[in-house]
């Protein structure tokens, strides 16, 4: 079977410096590009420290409207020390939730973290600038690695 990856992710934005400041210093994405060689065009791409995915903006990249890129996930192991982190650094971002009930989830939410701690059911929200939102949530292990016998729950993983 073919192998694929998501490379980067293009998200419309109106300002392209005030998007590479959200960025670069509310997260601390190191830049990866900033090629700007005419009025035109530009594209900036960033790269998540340990990520396999890197996100872009610019001119001339999309004709998405700003703001249009809707639920986008970053995934944290400790969701709890990255709120807290985000929000030492400015970010307004929403309160921590978890799915309820986790084993038959059908969009409900509750305040704080899930109580077992379960992969893919603690998250919190918040939006870019520009209105691109974002769903920070908590995964320690990924579906495609091993998981302990008996861990595994398929409701667990659905998107919210």
């Amino acid at each position: 079977m073919t192998h694929y990856e998501v490379q980067v992710l293009t998200l419309p934005v109106a300002d392209v410096d005030r998007a590479l400041e959200f960025y670069s210093r509310r997260f601390g994405f190191p830049i990866d590009v900033d090629y700007h060689p005419s009025s035109d065009y530009r594209v900036v791409q960033l790269t998540p420290p340990r990520s396999a995915c890197s996100i872009q903006f610019g001119i001339g990249l999309t004709d998405a409207s700003p703001g249009s890129a809707r639920s986008n996930y970053l995934v944290v192991a400790d969701l709890e020390a990255a709120h807290l982190e985000l929000l030492d650094r400015g970010l307004q971002i929403g309160p921590i939730q978890h799915k309820t009930p986790v084993g038959d989830w059908q969009g409900g939410l509750e305040a704080g973290l899930d109580p077992q701690r379960r992969d893919y059911a603690s998250l919190a929200t918040f939006t870019d600038p520009d209105g691109n939102t974002w769903i920070l949530q908590e995964v320690s292990r990924r579906a495609s690695e091993p998981a302990a016998a008996g861990t595994h729950d398929p409701a667990v993983n659905e998107t919210r």
